[in-house]
């Protein structure tokens, strides 16, 4: 009974692992990521917040509308010294005390730009900003994608060697074995059953570490994505058929986002500079207020004029006008230091143009090269896997050494590795071409 209850929580436990696995394409992963991971989630937060700036900065060119009020308790008024002509005692100065014990104000202000150069130029600016962090939040999804790729197609090579090591480790065994009996029946030395103990042994020390290579290499790609480490994947070998690369002529670098968001950046300098330019324009603005007052010897709130407490009001309308004269060179300054800023951006794009050329001119030599290197590295493992066939056979007809079946072995198990490893320097040096010719994006379409 007992023995049963654990094999049925075994299955249940096997079952549900098997429910939480997932099958993750290149196309999933990606999509994930741009759900998930933090970096794409911050570049469309900076997007949002954009349209925040642009509320912020369309606020300055709106009336400013502001209420106000205090209440003041004058405990000793001041006295003012008052001409005695008239209390009616010519020649006398008097002190008499102005103002009431008690004053309360409340009141309502505006204020309206009429004129401000810097509000318009900070208007075209914030647009502009908002561009820059669109074009920002491209070139963020582009970088995810990116990592994602290469961490995909890392985790299947892995995969790939491990199954390899696994497949090795079982012919291997199934060789040792049969020495083993030769052994026992004295048709083989014992440094033969030695050698293969040996063999077997650095193959399972292989097969450990590759195994905990992809450990390492599935948590990294879990990372990349922003999918729980406790999460189990698996990637469908469908997703590695080598299918060469589009290669047309050198594709437009002004398409490119890390171009675009550069020539943004400039856009964005040029009005930096022409919102310091502002500082020498003057600026008019219209203000308007109407206030009520209550004075008395006591707290004018609730008092009427039978306890001494009166109220009034008054308003005032007025143009301001401000007109910059001199600021000992500090807007030069700021200016020149605008200047130079467009300069360098300027050289930057200079700069960041040529760089991607290149990328694409070496994107270009590396997938022609690594097509090559795929196919003869595909008829090499056709040749060590046939004739590691040959030689077991005759191995096991006692027409050839143990040392002829060990070589062959290893110059199989080299040969795939190196297959593998072909397929996955194709891979990467698909995802650089495609990314010099801005098609990333083109990644979650397949």
């Amino acid at each position: 009974m007992k023995q049963l209850l654990i094999l049925t929580f075994l299955s249940f436990v096997s079952i549900t692992s098997a429910q939480e696995k997932t099958t993750l394409t290149l196309k999933d992963a990606i999509k994930y990521a741009l759900d998930n991971k933090a970096d794409a989630k911050k570049a469309q937060l900076q997007v949002e917040n954009s349209e925040y700036q642009i509320q912020e900065v369309r606020s300055r060119a709106l009336p400013q509308i502001s209420a106000n009020g205090n209440m003041t308790y004058n405990p000793i008024l001041q006295l003012n010294a008052l001409p005695g002509d008239f209390f009616g005692a010519p020649g006398t100065t008097l002190l008499a005390p102005l103002g009431q014990k008690w004053t309360a104000t409340g009141g309502v202000s505006l204020t309206q730009t009429l004129f401000d150069q810097s509000v318009f130029t900070g208007l075209k600016a914030a647009r502009t900003t908002r561009e820059f962090y669109q074009i920002n939040n491209q070139l963020t999804e582009e970088e995810v994608i990116e990592r994602v790729a290469n961490n995909y197609y890392q985790v299947y090579v892995l995969r790939q060697k491990l199954a390899l090591a696994e497949t090795n480790l079982k012919t291997t065994t199934k060789v040792r074995d049969i020495v083993k009996g030769q052994f026992d029946n004295g048709l083989a030395k014992k440094i033969d059953l030695d050698r293969m103990n040996v063999n077997l042994s650095n193959i399972n020390t292989q097969r450990q570490q590759t195994l905990n290579a992809v450990q390492l290499q599935e948590n990294a790609l879990k990372f990349y994505i922003g999918m729980p480490m406790d999460s189990q994947i698996d990637i469908p070998q469908t997703e590695f058929e080598i299918t060469p690369a589009a290669i047309a002529e050198a594709p437009n670098t002004a398409n490119r986002t890390e171009y675009l968001l550069l020539k943004k950046q400039e856009e964005l300098l040029v009005l930096q500079r022409k919102a310091t330019l502002a500082a020498y324009y003057p600026t008019l603005s219209l203000s308007a207020n109407y206030n009520y007052i209550g004075q008395g010897p006591e707290m004018p709130l609730f008092a009427k004029p039978s306890n001494g407490v009166y109220w009034s009001d008054f308003s005032s309308i007025g143009m301001n006008l401000r007109v910059p004269i001199f600021s000992g060179f500090g807007t030069r300054a700021k200016v020149r230091q605008a200047d130079v800023q467009l300069k360098t951006v300027q050289e930057d794009i200079k700069d960041t143009q040529l760089a991607l050329d290149l990328d694409y001119k070496n994107a270009k030599t590396q997938i022609e090269n690594s097509i090559i290197t795929v196919q003869n590295q595909k008829e090499n493992m056709r040749l060590a896997d046939e004739i590691l066939k040959n030689i077991n056979n005759n191995y096991l007809q006692g027409l050839a050494s143990l040392t002829d079946l060990l070589d062959a072995e290893n110059a199989s198990t080299e040969a795939q590795n190196n297959y593998t490893a072909a397929i996955l320097d194709y891979k990467l040096a698909e995802i650089k071409l495609i990314k010099s010719k801005g098609e990333l994006k083109t990644l979650i379409n397949k």
